[in-house]
């Protein structure tokens, strides 16, 4: 009869071993998205954050990472949330990383207390980087005068409609340099004196996770379900915690608000062919 109970009971109950959650942060960081194009942002992430680490019995809670990047405000504000949360549960970080932690998937790695990566991923990118277009020869040879009317000299900073003009540019890299000095310092406070003295671990670059690990950036090589069951025994289990499903089945995208035909319609516009374009990029820059 004990044994027909316990069966019952939710496996995290059991006492015939530790249950780890384990969330999977996969995809390029941005602020839009939704049900028909999913990204990673706070919005999407942090309903499964709160509900991982709210499981009193774990004495961990495992991420898997897999990102190129994006948005370095959502990166930093996923990465605050775990660190609050970690601090605030009284639990450990174990951050995995597959495929890619570049850029604003590698700021959101720094969240934890421990970095695993698989010796083949690709990890760093410590730098920023913004992208656009230009077309204002294009609305010549089309014959299309573009008419703006401001008022203050710099609302159309860095209009892709004008000429590009040196002092824009002067203005953007300052900025970019602002966030990368947040990006380095934020490396620096988390990995400390784990950093190998290299000249191009902030410049940008990126490595496999056999070599990001003799640089500092990892602590260690390995898988998550390897590492689950070398560090709290064979019966260590893994909990994957899923965003909840909508009354038809589909998974919910975090807290984010999609709407029911928004998502489509944004794909088949310019804008969101921009954006798609955009996220394609992200990955094809580390060859994925």
């Amino acid at each position: 009869m004990a044994g027909f109970l316990k069966k019952l009971m939710p496996r995290r109950f059991r006492r015939d071993g530790v249950t780890i959650p384990a969330i999977r942060l996969h995809g390029a960081i941005m602020a839009g998205g939704g049900q028909f194009r999913p990204v990673l942002n706070l919005a999407s992430v942090a309903p499964l954050l709160e509900k991982a680490f709210s499981i009193k019995e774990a004495p961990a809670v495992a991420i898997s990472v897999n990102s190129p990047g994006g948005s370095p405000v959502q990166s930093r504000l996923i990465y605050q949330r775990i660190r609050d949360l970690a601090e605030e549960k009284k639990k450990r970080v174990l951050i995995f990383v597959e495929d890619v932690a570049a850029s604003g998937g590698y700021m959101i790695a720094l969240a934890g207390d421990e970095i695993i990566a698989d010796p083949t991923s690709i990890v760093g990118s410590i730098g920023v980087v913004s992208g656009g277009f230009g077309f204002p020869e294009l609305l010549r040879k089309i014959g299309v005068e573009r008419r703006v009317y401001t008022a203050g000299e710099n609302k159309v900073v860095l209009d892709p409609f004008q000429p590009e003009k040196q002092r824009d540019v002067d203005f953007l890299k300052s900025l970019q340099l602002d966030i990368h000095d947040i990006f380095i310092q934020m490396v620096k406070m988390r990995r400390g004196s784990l950093l190998a003295d290299h000249p191009d671990i902030f410049s940008g670059l990126f490595w496999t996770g056999k070599r990001s690990q003799e640089l500092g950036l990892v602590d260690s090589l390995g898988d998550m379900r390897g590492e689950v069951k070398k560090r709290y025994g064979e019966k260590a289990r893994l909990e994957l915690i899923q965003p909840a499903r909508s009354l038809f089945g589909r998974r919910q995208p975090g807290a984010a608000v999609a709407g029911s035909i928004a998502g489509p319609l944004a794909a088949s516009t310019a804008a969101g062919l921009v954006e798609a374009i955009e996220e394609r990029a992200l990955w094809a820059r580390f060859g994925l």
